[in-house]
């Protein structure tokens, strides 16, 4: 395969997140719009000159918008194992690297895999590019909401992975997604997750603002219990969460001295599912799943929650159209209909140096 047979090219991904026409985008470059048209679909190798004048408009780098698809020897990378020796794959590119994701459990129900691995060998069959795939690591259980404004606005394939602030931004600091969601400050301290992160993982990242939203006790119905003091005297079974996620660190300060739950959940929606279905009594999660199942609730504490990224990718025409889609009027109205969400600081950006 020759080198030109081998080019792709990010142009109409940059385009399309910008909300431009290939005419304007014409117009701001000189290149005729047959000429955008032609490179957006691999027909046309452009200049180093119309090349570099893309990359001025789009504020990027060439080698951000053009790069040599991988050859039989360029060998797609797993970001972790797969569990067994058979498994189903998404794939995404990150910083140069083609990923393989085990297909998991995510915040938006069954997505539709890229391949299969079996036998040692890789079997693509992807009908969405790697390029155009944003990986997230969060535990927001209105994140599906943020996927549907994704793929309408930009045509970005969203893959939530289900996971606790640590656990994301751990993720991220490896550089296996491209966004981490974390949710570890309460709304009333000074500086909310900046100086979580800068702890964490260190200067060089981005927050964007989604939305503070509440926390608290999720109940048993017909209990009769009215405070988190009398919630915590009563008898209760209680259901935990892993060390690492904001609840467990509610229910620490709860429990106090009290050893923590034997039985742990892996997220919100998990919590309430285990009251809901009377495995449990009550367990701390948020008050949108709580609601949507039909448990008392208890508020004890807003949280603020943020999305964060490597700064030095902010040009990524997937984090441009996650930034315009989370400032979508659309977007706004609807978690701002949630229980339990305050979108009124949604979309406001903070660099973590």
């Amino acid at each position: 395969m020759s080198v030109e047979e081998r080019l792709s090219n990010l142009v109409r991904a940059y385009r399309v997140a910008r909300g431009w026409s290939q005419a304007e985008l014409a117009q701001r470059t000189g290149i005729s719009r047959a000429g955008i048209s032609a490179i957006e679909i691999g027909r046309l190798v452009p200049s180093a000159a119309a090349a570099l004048a893309l990359a001025s408009v789009f504020a990027c780098r060439v080698e951000d918008l053009f790069r040599l698809e991988p050859t039989e020897r360029d060998r797609p990378e797993w970001a972790w194992e797969p569990a067994g020796e058979a498994c189903r794959y998404w794939q995404a590119d990150l910083r140069g690297r083609r990923l393989l994701y085990p297909v998991e459990e995510t915040g938006m129900g069954e997505i539709g895999h890229d391949g299969v691995y079996r036998q040692g060998q890789h079997h693509d069959h992807a009908l969405v590019e790697p390029a155009s795939t944003l990986v997230m690591a969060c535990c927001d259980p209105a994140v599906a909401l943020l996927a549907e404004e994704l793929a309408r606005t930009s045509g970005i394939r969203l893959l939530a992975l289900q996971r606790c602030s640590a656990a994301a931004l751990a993720l991220l600091k490896q550089g296996l997604v491209h966004v981490a969601g974390v949710h570890l400050a309460r709304a009333t301290v000074s500086g909310g997750n900046a100086g979580i992160l800068r702890d964490a993982v260190g200067g060089g990242y981005g927050l964007l603002h989604l939305a503070k939203w509440e926390e608290g006790v999720a109940l048993k119905p017909g209990l009769g219990i009215r405070s988190i003091r009398e919630a915590l005297a009563a008898r209760l079974r209680w259901v935990g969460r892993e060390p690492g996620s904001a609840a467990r660190a509610w229910l620490d300060e709860l429990f106090q001295d009290r050893p923590p739950p034997r039985r742990l959940a892996s997220n919100h929606r998990g919590v309430a599912q285990a009251v809901r279905c009377g495995w449990a009594d009550a367990g701390v999660c948020h008050r949108l799943v709580s609601d949507e199942a039909g448990l008392d609730f208890l508020s004890f504490q807003q949280e603020v929650y943020d999305l964060c990224w490597p700064l030095d990718m902010e040009s990524d025409p997937r984090l441009q159209a996650l930034l315009a889609a989370v400032r979508s009027p659309a977007y706004r109205g609807l978690i701002g209909e949630l229980p339990g969400y305050d979108p009124r600081e949604t979309g406001e950006v903070e660099p973590v140096k």
